[in-house]
């Protein structure tokens, strides 16, 4: 196993609840390394973080990593089966919202 996927082993594993669910798969082409990351999908939220923070700073770490081996190292998060994520605002926030909407909201009406 390479550094760069022994390091993301490590760091998911230690964030993880379930550890033995954790998946990585590495693949190198023209464009560099790729580490496709699988978790079971109640650590999801702690993987990502809030605002996509956590996986943000990992992905990070991890260019560190490569550089140091002269690689680039990039990271792809799979989303797990049965995950909840739509992809669409939730229903109080789907509306059409005009200009003088936005503008009551903010005096107050």
């Amino acid at each position: 196993m390479e550094r760069d996927q022994q390091f993301l082993e490590y760091v998911v594993k230690a964030l993880a609840d379930h550890p033995e669910d954790v998946k990585i798969t590495r693949t190198v082409d023209e464009m560099g390394v790729l580490l496709t990351l699988s978790v079971n999908k109640e650590d999801m939220g702690k993987i990502i973080g809030r605002s996509g923070q956590t996986a943000k700073a990992i992905r990070t770490v991890l260019r560190v990593v490569g550089m140091k081996n002269d690689a680039r190292v990039n990271l792809k998060i799979e989303e797990p089966e049965g995950s909840e994520r739509e992809g669409a605002a939730p229903e109080p926030y789907v509306r059409d919202t005009t200009v003088d909407d936005v503008i009551k909201d903010l005096k107050g009406e």
